[in-house]
């Protein structure tokens, strides 16, 4: 096993306590970077390097924090309206940059009305309507899966009748077949929690795009309830994440995406 030795990060032997956190629980998103990028996982998890977030992360967070509040006003039976929202987006534009500086290249404003037009085109199109009740918002869920570290996640929302759906934003209009692979353990992961909290089996999934187009839209892709296999291949991929934590397998994964990396530098030092 190689691993990264520079001034900026410890040696492995340092690494014990935070993998031994890591392994008794896994959640999408740890599973998802580590089958993308070992070494990424590590700079992120095991040592846990802080860097600010990007500009196109900071508009994702704003609008998912917005469409909570949508989401619970709905649950709450409580009233709304365009521009309580739009003091909600406001809010929530200016809260989560505290403590961090962004590098906005002198386009702050515009990425900003980009992402108010995102909302106002999703209220628009949204297979949702104002009056159905939803039957989860934003809930944190833990599962007990034998032999396996505990799964935890949070639910976006799950709509009336068991149909879980995840809010997505993205700059390129998605393929619905490759959104549906692309994000295949995600959901996977959703679906299974959903069972273990209510013991019911979920009636489908949906993966909600918000797209940032010079004239932004909105693109769902509706799925059925997971199968078999869709539950085999996301306990292969746990397994290989408990293993490649055992033996401190940290290797980078090179492709396009290191071009948009956080931790770039860093993985051009590792050897």
């Amino acid at each position: 096993m190689r691993a990264v030795n520079s001034p900026n990060t410890p040696p492995v032997s340092s690494l014990a306590n935070p993998i031994a956190e890591l392994q008794k629980q896994v959640s999408a998103s740890r599973l998802n970077l580590f089958h993308q990028c070992r070494l990424k996982f590590m700079f992120r998890y095991v040592l846990r390097l802080e860097k600010p977030p990007t500009p196109a992360l900071h508009v994702g967070k704003t609008v998912h924090a917005v469409l909570q509040a949508w989401n619970l006003k709905r649950w709450r039976k409580q009233p709304f309206d365009n521009e309580r929202l739009k003091e909600l987006f406001n809010d929530h534009w200016l809260a989560l940059q505290e403590g961090h500086d962004i590098d906005w290249e002198g386009v702050e404003n515009l990425e900003k009305d980009k992402a108010w037009k995102l909302l106002e085109i999703y209220w628009l199109e949204t297979p949702i309507k104002a009056n159905e009740m939803p039957e989860a918002v934003e809930v944190l869920v833990e599962a007990e899966i034998r032999g396996q570290p505990k799964l935890v996640g949070i639910l976006d929302l799950v709509r009336s009748g068991g149909r879980i759906v995840d809010f997505k934003t993205c700059a390129q209009t998605p393929n619905p077949e490759t959104a549906a692979y692309q994000h295949e353990l995600q959901l996977t992961c959703y679906a299974l929690l959903y069972r273990h909290a209510t013991g019911h089996q979920e009636s489908g999934l949906e993966i909600h795009h918000l797209v940032k187009l010079k004239a932004p839209k909105v693109i769902i892709t509706t799925l059925p309830p997971i199968t078999e296999a869709q539950v085999s291949r996301l306990k292969k991929a746990i397994d290989s994440y408990v293993q490649g934590l055992d033996k401190l397998d940290f290797v980078p994964s090179t492709g396009l995406h290191c071009s948009y990396c956080e931790f770039f530098n860093e993985c051009r030092n590792w050897h």
